[in-house]
């Protein structure tokens, strides 16, 4: 059964509820009737209830009234949040120069209201001292602390160790873009 609402001729049964185009009950009265005052109005009869018994039918035109749905879905998924998440992948023994430029990368995702998945990838007999992981993605979590907040603690995934950080939930760079051009 599809999600659209049987209209018209297509509706089957032999007596429905009516409610008028303003929102008014007019009662129960036979289909044939109903598609009559229908033609009259040059509106369309469109089943709104089919589970009611009997069936509640509404007189409206129905073209306009699929196009208002769809704007009205269009504008909510304009407006819904879109979480993106980055990912930044480090290495157990990384040098510090190169984990402070991880670190800017991860405050610029965060400052941009991105989450970040931060992936440590363990080799050979790395894979034996996974603390060494833990303690640098516990150090990364302190540093872009004032940011954002572990999502997810860090957790061994296989050769890997896995930690998300989320932006915290105060407005974000792009928030402020948007709310600066309105």
């Amino acid at each position: 059964m599809s999600a659209e609402p049987r209209i018209n001729d297509r509706i089957r049964v032999p007596e429905v509820r009516l409610v008028g185009p303003n929102g008014e009950q007019v009662g129960i009265v036979p289909i044939a009737k109903a598609l009559e005052i229908a033609r009259e109005s040059d509106l369309d009869l469109v089943e709104v209830a089919p589970t009611a018994r009997p069936p509640v039918a509404r007189l409206m035109d129905y073209g306009k009234f699929k196009y208002e749905s769809a704007m009205k879905a269009r504008e909510a998924r304009k407006n819904q949040a879109h979480t993106v998440i980055k990912e930044i992948k480090l290495r157990p023994k990384i040098d510090p120069h190169d984990y402070e430029t991880k670190k800017g990368h991860v405050v610029r995702f965060l400052k941009a209201g991105d989450k970040v998945k931060v992936t440590i990838m363990f080799r050979g007999r790395e894979q034996s001292r996974p603390e060494l992981g833990y303690r640098l993605l516990q150090r990364l979590a302190d540093d872009v602390e004032e940011l954002g907040f572990v999502e997810s603690r860090p957790k061994q995934d296989g050769r890997n160790m896995i930690m998300v950080i989320g932006p915290h939930k105060k407005k974000t760079a792009r928030g402020q873009e948007a709310e600066t051009t309105a």
